[in-house]
Order: structure tokens, then sequence, then C-alpha cells
């Protein structure tokens, strides 16, 4: 048994000698701090920048005491990515993944080194799965980039680096430290506007006016991981033998599946970041002969013969039809699954699908009763979803609805015949009107 002695008491450690403060940190030590650990650059942004104004409250629930965010990047090597083998593209995503969280690991070492209180959340997984559907990242690396001086948005949601181009993946590191020179955002935004991931998307997620269809590209992209891994399962359980589970789920998606869990979650596509040519490093191709850059980078991704995965009656089963029609395409349920009201109005925007909203304007109220009550309204018009709390304007449907009777219609567990018949779900107008809606929801 270890003697006592060996654990100082409070006042022999209040009595010990203070270590000697070190000096605070220019700007210029921690960036090349940033840089002698690993990252290709690295920018420094202060939490109450107005930059951060929608991120900042999830920062500090995260680490109350941050004061400074130093954002990095890690630059990837541009072929594998752009090659049609996705587990080529697939294992340069995974190993830099692990380097940018090396050196974040690095830099919080560092700084703890010199008395400085610091995290590094992930890069991507793990993540705060217990929030999902939710947002279940700690922090938003992309607007913390952008406010850091590190790139701009193209219209593919990717933060393209003035000199890598979008081949970068992206790390933040929070601090409890005040530094006097900050990072400013870059001047110009390195976007071509070139149009080559519209071109390249195999579900049409990216359109030409900058509009984002999240679904389409998360019910894809992301099929082998949390809502489609959901869908593996499901089907599984609901299978009575291995027959009738091969005739929902192939061989192929079992083994890639398991792939996904022995090595990590694969992407089916990320074929926008694939033939983005803008960057200093990154352009020249394009510029010297775009024909032959379109053939050798954009064509081969477009030409694959591969599965599309999409959800019934939505945008992207249309746009497979009608432009990859030599591809395969799989209907598969919508995997972003609402748990609660404030799930469902929270997350709407990302499953409005704008395609089969056309020629509808309409106004919906929902009043919801039970374990959540709050009121909504919704308006759709000209192809665009707005939600707003509380009832406005005059609608032309009202529903009100029990919240859990709700939850569980959306989530295919509760007949709506059966909701109204129970007066669980009334509806106040015409019940075309609840059709109109639902076909803008196809998920």
């Amino acid at each position: 048994m270890a003697s006592s002695d060996q654990h100082p008491t409070v006042a022999q450690v209040r009595s010990r000698p203070l270590l000697p403060q070190l000096p605070p940190m220019t700007f210029e030590e921690l960036r090349q701090l940033c840089l002698d650990c690993g990252a290709d650059d690295a920018g420094i942004v202060a939490i109450d920048r107005s930059e951060l104004n929608d991120q900042r409250a999830d920062i500090l629930r995260a680490a109350p005491w941050t004061k400074t965010l130093l954002a990095y990047v890690c630059r990837m090597n541009r072929e594998p990515i752009r090659s049609p083998a996705r587990s080529v593209a697939n294992l340069e995503f995974h190993h830099t993944t692990d380097f940018v969280n090396e050196a974040g690991h690095k830099i919080v070492a560092a700084l703890e080194a010199r008395g400085v209180r610091a995290i590094n959340p992930s890069v991507g997984f793990p993540m705060e799965l217990d929030r999902f559907p939710g947002k279940i990242w700690v922090v938003s690396h992309k607007p913390v980039a952008v406010a850091a001086g590190l790139g701009q948005m193209g219209i593919h949601r990717n933060v393209i680096h003035p000199r890598f181009g979008n081949f970068i993946l992206l790390g933040t590191i929070l601090t409890d430290i005040t530094v006097p020179e900050q990072s400013v955002p870059v001047n110009f935004n390195p976007c071509l506007e070139c149009k080559l991931c519209v071109a390249a998307c195999p579900v049409g997620a990216i359109s030409p006016d900058g509009a984002f269809n999240f679904t389409a590209c998360y019910t894809h992209n992301y099929r082998e991981f949390m809502g489609g891994f959901s869908d593996f399962t499901d089907a599984i359980a609901n299978s009575r033998n291995s027959n009738v589970l091969r005739s929902k789920v192939s061989d192929t998606e079992s083994a890639s599946m398991w792939q996904s869990l022995s090595f990590g979650a694969n992407y089916k596509a990320a074929y926008c970041m694939a033939v983005c040519p803008a960057g200093e490093d990154v352009i020249s191709p394009w510029l010297d002969d775009r024909k032959q850059f379109m053939e050798e980078t954009l064509r081969p991704l477009q030409q694959k013969d591969e599965v599309i995965y999409a959800i019934p009656g939505s945008d992207a089963e249309e746009w497979v039809t009608k432009r990859f029609p030599h591809k395969t395409l799989r209907r598969v349920r919508g995997n972003l699954r609402v748990r609660t009201i404030e799930d469902f109005l929270n997350l709407m925007s990302l499953q409005f699908q704008p395609g089969q909203s056309k020629g509808l304007n309409a106004v919906y109220h929902m009043t919801f009763s039970g374990s959540e009550k709050c009121t909504a309204t919704i308006t759709i018009r000209d192809q665009k979803l707005h939600v707003e709390r509380g009832l406005h304007g005059k609608p032309n449907l009202h529903i009100k609805a029990d919240s859990k009777t709700w939850i569980g219609f959306l989530a295919r567990e509760k007949s709506l015949v059966w909701a109204l018949l129970t007066f669980r779900i009334r509806l106040s107008g015409s019940p075309a009107w609840l059709l109109r809606f639902g076909r803008c929801f196809p998920s």
C-alpha cells in the first residue's frame, strides 16, 4: 500500500512556488506553432467576431472559456480524390483525417506546455451522436476557417483555399488566450463558378444558382454513415431469412457496409471536390486545356457504372433518371429521421425538395399539443421554403396534432387514417393541401 506522504495535502500544493509565467504568444508564434505541428496553413479568429455569431453559443457550450480559435488546414493529394476508384479516394480522405487530428493533438500538447487551455474537436468523427439527427459536431469547422482567412465557400459547400483549392481538410483548436492580432477573411472567392461540381454530382445536389439539396447528398454520398446504417439494420431486423434479406440488400452492399465498419465509413461520391479546378496549385490544367481537363477528370466520374441511392419522389430520383440513365438507381427510404417536433421544424429546410414543390404556393399552420406544445407557420412559395415560429397570416391548411402521434406518422409507425379517425391529427382545410405538402418532403 502506498504511504500517505505520496499524496500532498492542499496546503502543501498551495505553498509550492508558482511556475514562471510565460509571455503571451503572438499571432506569428501561434501560426508557426500550427505549421510546426503539421498544418499546411493556419489562421486565428477571436470568439467575439461577428462571423461567428451563429456558432458562438455552441462553441461556448463545449468550452465556456474559449477566447480565441486557431483554424488550420491539411492538404490532401489531388489525384487520389479524383480517381473513379472510390477506395483510392476514401483512403486519402481517411489518412488525411487522421493527420489533421494528429496535428490538432500536437498543437494542444504544445499549448498545454505553455499553460494554455486548449481542446481539439475532431475533424469529423467521433461526434456527439446522442444529438443525432441534430447538430452532432462540436465545432463547425467551415465558418471558422472562412473567418480565419483560410478560404471561401464554393457553390459546392466546400471551403476553397486560395492556394490548395478544396483539396483540404479542416481543423479547429479552442483556446483560452487572447491574441491582439487576428486573421481576416480573404477578400475574394477562389470559386470559379465553372459549374463542374454541378455537372459531376450524380444526384443533382448542387444547383447552378447556388442552392443545395442536403437530402440528395446525404442519402447517396453518406449512404454508409448514420442513417444509411439504420436502414441496413432495419432490413436485417425485418427479414425472416437470408433469402428475404438478399432481396433487400445485395451481397455487394453488405460487403461494402462491412468494409465501412472495419475500415471507416466510405463516401460514395464527393465528386464535387474531385472536379473543382480552383486554387493556385490546382488551376493550371484547367487553364491550359479545359477540354482535356474535362475528359480526364469529369467524364470518368460521369460515365462510371455505379449504384446511385435516391429517395422515391425526390428531386434526386428525377435527376438520376434524366441525366445518368446508365447508372443503377436504387430507391431507398429517407434516413434523416426526426425524433422530436423541434427536430422536425429545424430539419425541414434540409429535407425540402424544391423541384417537387413547383407550382405550389401555400401557407400551412401547425399547432402541436401533448408532450411538445408549439405552433409554426410553413410557407412554400416559388419553390422556396420558409419556417417561422408562431401562427402568421391566413393558412390554406391548419394542422393540429398530438406531437407524439405526428412524430410516429413521420416515422411510418402511425397510420394517418387512424390518427385522423381518432382526432389525434385534425385538419382545417382540404386534405389535398396535405398531400401536396407531403410531396415536397418525400423523405
